[in-house]
Protein backbone atom coordinates (compact mmCIF):
# COMPACT_ATOMS: atom_id res chain seq x y z
CA UNK A 1 0.00 0.00 0.00
CA UNK A 2 0.88 3.21 -1.25
CA UNK A 3 1.59 6.20 1.78
CA UNK A 4 -0.07 9.69 0.68
CA UNK A 5 -0.39 12.97 2.70
CA UNK A 6 -3.89 13.96 2.32
CA UNK A 7 -5.76 17.29 3.02
CA UNK A 8 -9.11 16.59 3.92
CA UNK A 9 -10.16 20.35 5.35
CA UNK A 10 -8.32 22.95 4.62
CA UNK A 11 -6.28 24.68 7.08
CA UNK A 12 -2.67 25.13 8.63
CA UNK A 13 0.15 22.53 8.20
CA UNK A 14 -2.05 20.73 10.63
CA UNK A 15 -4.46 19.59 8.09
CA UNK A 16 -1.53 17.07 6.44
CA UNK A 17 -2.13 13.74 7.76
CA UNK A 18 -0.31 10.93 6.28
CA UNK A 19 -2.47 7.86 5.01
CA UNK A 20 -2.48 4.62 3.23
CA UNK A 21 -3.47 4.41 0.06
CA UNK A 22 -4.72 1.80 -2.65
CA UNK A 23 -2.82 2.47 -6.08
CA UNK A 24 -4.45 1.35 -9.09
CA UNK A 25 -2.56 0.21 -12.19
CA UNK A 26 -2.00 3.01 -14.37
CA UNK A 27 -4.61 4.40 -16.92
CA UNK A 28 -4.16 4.21 -20.60
CA UNK A 29 -1.79 7.50 -20.88
CA UNK A 30 -0.56 7.12 -17.40
CA UNK A 31 2.72 5.98 -15.65
CA UNK A 32 3.76 4.71 -12.37
CA UNK A 33 6.48 5.88 -10.29
CA UNK A 34 8.00 4.96 -7.42
CA UNK A 35 9.10 8.26 -5.97
CA UNK A 36 12.66 8.87 -4.57
CA UNK A 37 12.33 12.43 -3.64
CA UNK A 38 9.67 15.40 -3.81
CA UNK A 39 10.04 18.90 -3.92
CA UNK A 40 8.60 21.31 -1.21
CA UNK A 41 7.06 24.34 -3.15
CA UNK A 42 4.95 27.63 -1.37
CA UNK A 43 2.24 26.76 -4.38
CA UNK A 44 1.80 23.65 -2.07
CA UNK A 45 0.67 25.98 1.00
CA UNK A 46 -1.60 27.87 -1.37
CA UNK A 47 -4.19 24.83 -2.33
CA UNK A 48 -3.47 23.51 1.43
CA UNK A 49 -4.85 27.05 2.94
CA UNK A 50 -7.60 27.15 0.08
CA UNK A 51 -6.14 30.18 -2.23
CA UNK A 52 -6.05 28.12 -5.19
CA UNK A 53 -8.80 25.75 -5.26
CA UNK A 54 -8.09 22.20 -5.80
CA UNK A 55 -9.21 20.39 -8.98
CA UNK A 56 -10.57 17.51 -7.53
CA UNK A 57 -12.04 19.35 -4.22
CA UNK A 58 -11.45 17.64 -1.04
CA UNK A 59 -9.65 15.31 -0.34
CA UNK A 60 -6.63 16.01 -2.54
CA UNK A 61 -3.02 14.90 -2.55
CA UNK A 62 -0.69 18.38 -2.48
CA UNK A 63 2.13 18.61 -4.09
CA UNK A 64 3.11 19.55 -7.54
CA UNK A 65 6.83 18.10 -8.20
CA UNK A 66 8.71 14.85 -7.53
CA UNK A 67 11.14 12.86 -9.69
CA UNK A 68 11.26 8.83 -9.08
CA UNK A 69 11.59 6.06 -11.35
CA UNK A 70 9.05 4.08 -13.73
CA UNK A 71 7.75 1.17 -12.14
CA UNK A 72 4.45 0.42 -14.62
CA UNK A 73 2.79 2.19 -17.90
CA UNK A 74 -0.76 2.21 -19.30
CA UNK A 75 -1.79 1.51 -22.42
CA UNK A 76 -0.49 4.13 -24.92
CA UNK A 77 2.37 4.85 -23.42
CA UNK A 78 5.10 4.73 -25.37
CA UNK A 79 7.84 7.68 -24.50
CA UNK A 80 8.84 5.98 -21.13
CA UNK A 81 9.53 2.44 -20.04
CA UNK A 82 9.42 0.31 -16.31
CA UNK A 83 13.15 1.40 -15.08
CA UNK A 84 12.82 5.06 -16.42
CA UNK A 85 14.25 8.06 -14.41
CA UNK A 86 11.76 10.75 -14.58
CA UNK A 87 10.54 13.76 -13.05
CA UNK A 88 7.50 15.99 -13.14
CA UNK A 89 7.10 20.10 -12.00
CA UNK A 90 3.50 20.50 -12.64
CA UNK A 91 1.60 17.15 -11.92
CA UNK A 92 -0.85 17.57 -8.32
CA UNK A 93 -0.55 14.65 -6.27
CA UNK A 94 3.28 14.34 -5.21
CA UNK A 95 3.03 14.64 -1.53
CA UNK A 96 3.23 10.22 -2.00
CA UNK A 97 5.50 7.35 -1.64
CA UNK A 98 3.81 6.21 -5.12
CA UNK A 99 1.52 7.57 -7.75
CA UNK A 100 0.23 7.44 -11.05
CA UNK A 101 1.23 10.82 -13.42
CA UNK A 102 -0.26 11.32 -17.09
CA UNK A 103 2.90 10.51 -19.14
CA UNK A 104 2.82 14.11 -20.96
CA UNK A 105 3.64 15.46 -17.39
CA UNK A 106 6.69 13.70 -17.31
CA UNK A 107 10.56 14.33 -18.79
CA UNK A 108 13.43 11.79 -18.51
CA UNK A 109 16.51 12.88 -16.03
CA UNK A 110 19.54 12.76 -17.80
CA UNK A 111 22.58 10.67 -16.71
CA UNK A 112 24.59 13.06 -14.06
CA UNK A 113 21.64 14.35 -12.55
CA UNK A 114 20.48 12.53 -9.35
CA UNK A 115 16.90 12.42 -8.33
CA UNK A 116 17.03 14.30 -5.78
CA UNK A 117 18.76 17.34 -7.03
CA UNK A 118 15.66 16.59 -10.04
CA UNK A 119 12.88 17.13 -7.26
CA UNK A 120 14.60 19.72 -5.74
CA UNK A 121 15.09 21.78 -9.20
CA UNK A 122 12.08 21.26 -11.46
CA UNK A 123 9.39 23.49 -10.97
CA UNK A 124 11.58 25.92 -9.31
CA UNK A 125 14.20 25.81 -11.88
CA UNK A 126 11.85 25.77 -14.80
CA UNK A 127 9.96 28.57 -13.04
CA UNK A 128 13.12 30.80 -13.47
CA UNK A 129 13.59 29.51 -17.00
CA UNK A 130 10.92 31.14 -18.09
CA UNK A 131 11.01 34.21 -16.28
CA UNK A 132 14.60 35.17 -16.99
CA UNK A 133 14.17 33.52 -20.81
CA UNK A 134 11.07 34.39 -21.84
CA UNK A 135 8.87 36.92 -19.57
CA UNK A 136 11.22 39.11 -19.54
CA UNK A 137 14.72 38.30 -21.83
CA UNK A 138 17.88 39.17 -19.50
CA UNK A 139 21.06 39.93 -21.12
CA UNK A 140 24.07 41.54 -20.32
CA UNK A 141 22.49 45.00 -20.28
CA UNK A 142 19.54 43.61 -17.47
CA UNK A 143 19.64 45.48 -14.39
CA UNK A 144 16.96 43.27 -12.16
CA UNK A 145 15.62 43.21 -8.94
CA UNK A 146 14.50 39.68 -7.72
CA UNK A 147 13.03 39.17 -4.20
CA UNK A 148 13.40 36.36 -1.77
CA UNK A 149 17.08 35.81 -3.50
CA UNK A 150 17.78 33.31 -1.13
CA UNK A 151 14.60 31.37 -1.76
CA UNK A 152 14.26 28.27 -3.56
CA UNK A 153 13.57 29.76 -6.82
CA UNK A 154 15.64 32.63 -6.22
CA UNK A 155 19.11 31.30 -5.60
CA UNK A 156 18.42 29.11 -9.25
CA UNK A 157 17.41 32.63 -10.61
CA UNK A 158 20.44 34.27 -9.21
CA UNK A 159 23.51 32.28 -11.09
CA UNK A 160 20.84 32.05 -14.16
CA UNK A 161 20.63 35.46 -14.61
CA UNK A 162 24.60 36.02 -13.63
CA UNK A 163 25.50 33.46 -16.32
CA UNK A 164 23.38 35.42 -18.88
CA UNK A 165 25.38 38.59 -18.00
CA UNK A 166 22.97 40.62 -15.84
CA UNK A 167 23.19 42.98 -12.99
CA UNK A 168 21.54 41.13 -10.60
CA UNK A 169 20.04 42.82 -6.91
CA UNK A 170 18.32 41.03 -4.75
CA UNK A 171 16.45 41.20 -1.30
CA UNK A 172 16.49 39.00 2.33
CA UNK A 173 15.97 39.00 5.37
CA UNK A 174 18.71 38.23 7.24
CA UNK A 175 22.50 38.78 7.01
CA UNK A 176 22.54 34.62 6.75
CA UNK A 177 20.53 35.00 3.72
CA UNK A 178 22.34 37.65 2.33
CA UNK A 179 25.40 35.47 2.51
CA UNK A 180 23.77 33.13 0.46
CA UNK A 181 22.38 34.92 -1.83
CA UNK A 182 25.48 36.86 -2.69
CA UNK A 183 27.17 33.02 -2.96
CA UNK A 184 24.89 32.64 -5.71
CA UNK A 185 25.29 35.09 -8.20
CA UNK A 186 24.25 37.90 -6.89
CA UNK A 187 25.99 41.12 -7.13
CA UNK A 188 24.03 43.34 -4.41
CA UNK A 189 21.43 42.05 -1.73
CA UNK A 190 18.95 44.08 0.18
CA UNK A 191 18.16 43.61 3.75
CA UNK A 192 14.43 44.52 3.67
CA UNK A 193 13.72 44.24 7.08
CA UNK A 194 16.60 47.03 8.21
CA UNK A 195 16.79 48.90 4.72
CA UNK A 196 14.74 50.43 2.41
CA UNK A 197 14.90 48.25 -0.40
CA UNK A 198 13.54 51.26 -2.76
CA UNK A 199 15.73 53.43 -1.89
CA UNK A 200 18.58 51.10 -2.06
CA UNK A 201 17.72 50.33 -5.68
CA UNK A 202 17.65 53.51 -6.98
CA UNK A 203 21.25 54.40 -5.01
CA UNK A 204 22.65 51.05 -6.48
CA UNK A 205 21.21 52.11 -10.36
CA UNK A 206 22.17 55.73 -9.75
CA UNK A 207 18.25 56.59 -9.32
CA UNK A 208 17.28 55.29 -12.98
CA UNK A 209 15.73 52.14 -11.14
CA UNK A 210 15.62 48.56 -12.73
CA UNK A 211 14.75 46.85 -15.92
CA UNK A 212 12.36 44.00 -14.32
CA UNK A 213 11.14 43.40 -10.84
CA UNK A 214 10.45 39.51 -9.45
CA UNK A 215 8.27 39.78 -7.09
CA UNK A 216 7.08 36.19 -5.57
CA UNK A 217 6.16 38.01 -2.23
CA UNK A 218 2.93 40.16 -2.88
CA UNK A 219 1.41 42.25 -0.58
CA UNK A 220 4.08 43.22 1.45
CA UNK A 221 6.21 44.35 -1.40
CA UNK A 222 3.50 46.40 -3.18
CA UNK A 223 3.43 49.01 -4.39
CA UNK A 224 7.10 49.52 -3.46
CA UNK A 225 8.46 47.59 -6.48
CA UNK A 226 6.68 49.07 -8.85
CA UNK A 227 9.24 52.54 -7.35
CA UNK A 228 12.36 50.06 -8.04
CA UNK A 229 11.25 50.26 -11.60
CA UNK A 230 12.69 52.75 -15.07
CA UNK A 231 10.27 54.23 -16.83
CA UNK A 232 8.56 51.36 -18.81
CA UNK A 233 10.05 48.58 -16.78
CA UNK A 234 8.15 45.30 -16.26
CA UNK A 235 6.75 43.76 -12.75
CA UNK A 236 6.58 40.61 -12.94
CA UNK A 237 4.66 39.12 -10.35
CA UNK A 238 4.67 35.22 -9.71
CA UNK A 239 3.36 34.39 -6.40
CA UNK A 240 2.56 35.94 -2.98
CA UNK A 241 4.08 34.47 -0.06
CA UNK A 242 3.51 36.82 2.25
CA UNK A 243 -0.51 36.80 0.79
CA UNK A 244 -1.89 38.08 -2.31
CA UNK A 245 -1.82 41.69 -3.87
CA UNK A 246 -4.90 43.58 -3.06
CA UNK A 247 -7.10 46.02 -4.82
CA UNK A 248 -4.87 46.77 -7.96
CA UNK A 249 -5.12 49.81 -9.87
CA UNK A 250 -3.70 49.84 -13.16
CA UNK A 251 -3.62 53.34 -13.18
CA UNK A 252 -0.57 53.03 -11.17
CA UNK A 253 1.40 51.75 -14.21
CA UNK A 254 0.52 55.24 -15.46
CA UNK A 255 1.28 57.04 -12.46
CA UNK A 256 4.38 55.66 -11.83
CA UNK A 257 6.32 55.37 -15.63
CA UNK A 258 4.49 53.63 -18.05
CA UNK A 259 4.80 50.10 -16.51
CA UNK A 260 4.15 46.49 -17.53
CA UNK A 261 2.72 44.37 -15.00
CA UNK A 262 2.20 40.97 -15.24
CA UNK A 263 1.42 37.87 -13.44
CA UNK A 264 2.63 34.13 -15.23
CA UNK A 265 2.83 31.17 -13.85
CA UNK A 266 4.71 28.00 -15.32
CA UNK A 267 1.75 25.89 -16.30
CA UNK A 268 1.03 28.60 -18.72
CA UNK A 269 4.97 28.10 -20.37
CA UNK A 270 4.77 24.45 -20.38
CA UNK A 271 1.19 23.70 -21.88
CA UNK A 272 2.76 22.12 -24.68
CA UNK A 273 4.85 18.97 -25.06
CA UNK A 274 7.71 20.39 -26.99
CA UNK A 275 7.48 23.81 -24.57
CA UNK A 276 7.07 21.32 -21.58
CA UNK A 277 10.61 19.48 -23.25
CA UNK A 278 12.27 23.11 -24.28
CA UNK A 279 11.77 24.50 -20.70
CA UNK A 280 13.26 21.36 -19.02
CA UNK A 281 16.01 21.16 -21.23
CA UNK A 282 17.37 24.01 -20.87
CA UNK A 283 17.21 23.62 -16.70
CA UNK A 284 19.17 20.54 -17.54
CA UNK A 285 21.54 22.22 -19.79
CA UNK A 286 22.26 25.00 -17.06
CA UNK A 287 23.09 22.74 -14.24
CA UNK A 288 24.88 19.78 -15.98
CA UNK A 289 27.53 23.32 -17.16
CA UNK A 290 27.49 23.98 -13.79
CA UNK A 291 26.34 27.62 -14.44
CA UNK A 292 23.56 26.99 -11.76
CA UNK A 293 24.42 24.81 -8.78
CA UNK A 294 21.27 23.07 -6.73
CA UNK A 295 21.72 22.64 -3.54
CA UNK A 296 19.49 21.04 -1.18
CA UNK A 297 19.05 22.74 1.94
CA UNK A 298 16.57 21.33 3.99
CA UNK A 299 15.37 17.73 4.08
CA UNK A 300 12.41 16.32 5.63
CA UNK A 301 10.48 12.80 6.29
CA UNK A 302 7.41 12.97 3.60
CA UNK A 303 5.18 12.31 7.47
CA UNK A 304 6.47 15.64 8.70
CA UNK A 305 5.33 17.55 5.45
CA UNK A 306 3.26 19.45 8.28
CA UNK A 307 6.53 20.84 9.87
CA UNK A 308 8.03 21.26 6.55
CA UNK A 309 5.35 23.75 5.89
CA UNK A 310 5.66 25.63 9.20
CA UNK A 311 9.42 25.81 8.75
CA UNK A 312 8.56 27.22 5.42
CA UNK A 313 5.67 29.64 6.11
CA UNK A 314 7.79 31.00 9.08
CA UNK A 315 10.39 32.01 6.91
CA UNK A 316 13.05 29.18 8.64
CA UNK A 317 13.94 27.78 5.35
CA UNK A 318 16.26 29.11 2.59
CA UNK A 319 16.74 27.65 -1.15
CA UNK A 320 15.34 24.16 -1.81
CA UNK A 321 13.82 21.63 0.44
CA UNK A 322 12.51 17.85 -0.47
CA UNK A 323 10.19 15.44 1.66
CA UNK A 324 11.47 11.79 1.39
CA UNK A 325 9.09 8.84 1.24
Amino acid sequence: MAQAILVRELGGPEVLKMEGVTLAAPGPGEVQIRQVAIGLNFIDVYFRTGLYKSATGLPFVPGKEGAGIVTAVGDGVSLFSVGDRVAYASADGAYASERNVDASQLVRVPDGISLETAAAMMLKGMTAQYLLNQTFKVGPETILLFHAAAGGVGLIAGQWAKALGATVIGTAGSQEKIDLALAHGYDHVINYRTDNFVTRVKELTGGRGVDVVYDSVGRDTYPASLDCLKPRGLWVSFGNSSGPVEAFNIGMLAQKGSLFATRPTLFSYVATRPALEACANSLFDVVQSNKVRININQTYLLAEAGRAHTDLETRKTSGTTLLIP
